[in-house]
């Protein structure tokens, strides 16, 4: 038996299944906050009263996701076709890519790439210093490879005016899929290595065992760190370089050095901090924690790898405060997929003549035109469907009656 259609479905704007449009929402809604889908169908049974099974959120938040999914992919490659005009960009744009693994069925971990994306408000001093805001944060997470990333990273960055800003800056960390990302989408921005990555690598050179013990103390290390930040690369590259040739053939030391080395065009921390510019990525960092992990990394989750990108769309819908129109848009193009699936249930069922020999073109022609009826003829009619009839309390009267 397959699915029927009940014309009050269309009528009350439906989605599948047995909730009304608004409970289907909050269990999509809840399904991608709390923590499992089992939580999100005990909240909405406390707040609501309607119990569904934990299974019930999964399947109608995939779904809602899908179809998220499928039209946010398609935009991006309308804008990468066709190029439209661009919004209005801000002054000062900026953003941060990064990484983070989750859990996949069968025992592997695959990483999520995040972009954020923010404006940068004018300096302001407190009594602590000048402070540098960056505001009106927006996410776009995939889990895909790096290449497929940057170009469905476009629908985003193309909404937040990354092409009409008058200024554009990237802090990123040392890896190279992020200087390509960069490339593709605003080669000339400004680009920063996030200071604490560079100051890992100071660490690493310094805490390298040795014979004769670490090559740098705690302090010494902490100086050079705090030197980077305050009088930029130079000298710091200098002494490492310096303490590096002294004590030979070290593999992990050199790769280190040779890592600062070079990016050093992208710490030039003193120039960036006065210019307004962020020196660390933890908008991006963050963004790993609120988009990804907080709900795709939990105690004993494994997830379907065709599922991790539905879930992260309406994760990036919700934290971007763009809800209402995303579910609106989900809705609008749920309703048109079951449109047309209505329509091909009826074609199946409408009924084909079976056993007739085709017609040949000659032969279909009437060859004699029928008399037309006379004038006092009636034509019989059919009644029309009980469904197209209109149901009122007067009527139901009138079949009592004649009953």
């Amino acid at each position: 038996m397959e699915p029927g259609f009940f014309p009050l479905d269309k009528e009350l704007a439906l989605l599948p299944g047995n909730l009304t449009p608004r409970l289907h929402e909050a269990l999509v809604r809840l399904s991608i906050q709390q923590p499992s889908f089992a939580k999100a169908a005990a909240e909405l049974a406390f707040f609501t009263g309607a119990t569904v099974h934990a299974d019930t959120g999964r399947r109608r938040t995939e779904a809602a996701g899908a179809v998220l999914l499928a039209h946010e992919t398609a935009e991006a490659a309308r804008i990468l076709r066709e190029h439209p005009t661009a919004p209005a960009g801000p002054d000062t744009l900026v953003f941060s890519v990064d990484g983070a693994m989750v859990p996949i069925v069968g025992g592997q971990w695959r990483e999520v790439r995040t972009l954020a994306v923010g404006e940068l408000l004018p300096p302001r001093t407190t009594r602590d210093g000048v402070l540098r805001e960056t505001s009106n944060l927006s996410y776009f997470s995939r889990l895909s490879d790096s290449t497929s990333f940057a170009e469905l990273a476009v629908l985003e960055l193309h909404r937040r005016g990354i092409e009409t800003a008058q200024r554009v800056g990237a802090v990123v960390d040392g890896a190279e899929w992020c200087q390509s990302f960069i490339d593709y989408h605003y080669a000339e921005a400004v680009r920063i290595l996030d200071h604490p990555h560079a100051a890992e690598h100071i660490t690493l050179i310094g805490q390298s065992a040795t014979p004769a013990g670490p090559l740098l103390s705690a302090a010494e290390c902490a100086r050079l760190r705090t030197e980077l930040k305050q009088d930029g690369p130079a000298g710091v590259l200098a002494e490492l370089r310096a303490l590096v040739e002294a004590q030979g053939d070290l593999p992990q030391v050199v790769k280190a050095l040779a890592y600062l080395e070079h990016r050093q065009a992208q710490m030039h921390y003193p120039q960036f901090v006065a210019e307004g510019w962020p020196i660390g990525s933890g908008m991006v960092e963050s963004a790993n924690k609120l988009v990804v992990e907080e709900r795709l990394k939990g105690a004993g989750m494994h997830w379907a790898e065709e599922n991790v990108n539905p879930l992260l769309a309406l994760r990036n819908a919700w934290c971007n405060d763009r809800w209402n129109e995303t579910w609106m848009l989900i809705e609008r193009l749920t309703r048109r997929v079951m449109a047309v699936q209505h329509q091909e249930r009826r074609a199946r069922r409408r009924p084909v003549a079976v056993g007739l020999a085709p017609i040949a073109p000659e032969a279909a022609a009437p060859r004699t035109i029928p008399p037309a009826a006379p004038p006092t003829a009636q034509v019989a009619t059919k009644p029309p469907h009980p469904w197209k009839r209109a149901w009122s309390i007067r009527r139901q009267r009138e079949l009592a009656g004649a009953a």
